[in-house]
């Protein structure tokens, strides 16, 4: 096993632990930097929030994480893509 898969692996394992505080994370970031942009960038705030969101739910190549956790809209993320093989 490379160095990366080993890092990889630890971030998997991080965010199986915690991706509800990782979650909460995300939102009070995306809310104070929609607050501190006076709400001129919501939408690309969303869509970086879903990004990563994303990425960090195929890390491990399972949608087990954060796939029902609604958008600031209210809609829930889109499910992400599958993993590139």
């Amino acid at each position: 096993m490379g160095m990366f898969d080993n890092l990889k692996g630890k971030a998997s394992e991080l965010v199986d632990k915690n991706s509800d505080k990782i979650a909460d994370g995300m939102d009070k970031a995306g809310e104070l930097l929609d607050s501190k942009t006076g709400g001129a960038h919501t939408d690309q705030i969303a869509t970086g929030k879903d990004k990563l969101r994303n990425a960090l739910e195929g890390l491990d190549g399972k949608n087990d994480h954060f796939s029902d956790t609604p958008s600031p809209d209210g809609t829930p993320a889109p499910p992400p893509p599958p993993p590139a093989r």
